[in-house]
C-alpha cells in the first residue's frame, strides 16, 4: 500500500506536466457555462451552486418546480475517472432518497437504473447523458446534455405522477 507521501509525490509529478490543471480548469469552466446555459433557458428551474468535488465528481442541481415541491432534485454530474456525464434524480437528504428508492423499488422505471441505499450513493435514479464528451465543441455538448437532461426530467415526472397506489 502506498503511503500518502508517495501519493503526494506522484501528484506533484503529474501536476508538473501541466495537463491536469488544464483539464481540470476546462471541466470546471464547461460546468459553470453549462449551468448558466441551462439556467438561462429554463428560468422556472432552480439551479444550485456548482460543487467542484475532490476530482471524483463535479455537479450542480437543476430542478423543476414539480420535483422541488417533492423535496427532490435533478443533478447534472461529471464523473472525472469515467469521463462521462450523468443525470441523477436525488433527494434533498438521505432520508428522502431512501424513501423514494423504497417507493420505486417495485415500479417499472424503464431504461433507468434505480440506486441502492448504501453509503456513498447520492442518487435515486441515474442515467448516462454523454459517454464520450467532446469538450472541443462545447456548444454542441451543451445542447446534447440539455436535450437528454430534459428528456430525463420529463420521464421522471411521468413516473412520479402515476396515480397513488401505482407508485
Amino acid at each position: 500500500m502506498e503511503s500518502i507521501n508517495e501519493c503526494i509525490k506522484e501528484y506533484a509529478t503529474q501536476l508538473s506536466k501541466g495537463q491536469i490543471q488544464k483539464a481540470y480548469k476546462g471541466i470546471m469552466t464547461f460546468m459553470a457555462e453549462l449551468r448558466a446555459y441551462l439556467e438561462s433557458g429554463y428560468p422556472d428551474y432552480t439551479a444550485g451552486s456548482l460543487y467542484f468535488g475532490y476530482m471524483d465528481m463535479t455537479y450542480f442541481a437543476f430542478t423543476p418546480p414539480d420535483l422541488k415541491n417533492k423535496k427532490l432534485k435533478i443533478a447534472v454530474v461529471y464523473l472525472h475517472e469515467k469521463g462521462v456525464f450523468e443525470v441523477w434524480l436525488a433527494g434533498n437528504n438521505r432520508k428522502i432518497q431512501a424513501e423514494y428508492i423504497a417507493l420505486m423499488g417495485s415500479e417499472n422505471i424503464g431504461k433507468y437504473k434505480l440506486s441502492q441505499v448504501i453509503p456513498g450513493v447520492d442518487s435515486i435514479i441515474e442515467s448516462i447523458l454523454v459517454e464520450e464528451p467532446d469538450f472541443d465543441h462545447p456548444e454542441e455538448l451543451k445542447k446534447q446534455i440539455e436535450k437528454k437532461t430534459m428528456a430525463f426530467v420529463g420521464d421522471i415526472i411521468s413516473i412520479l405522477d402515476k396515480p397513488q397506489g401505482v407508485l
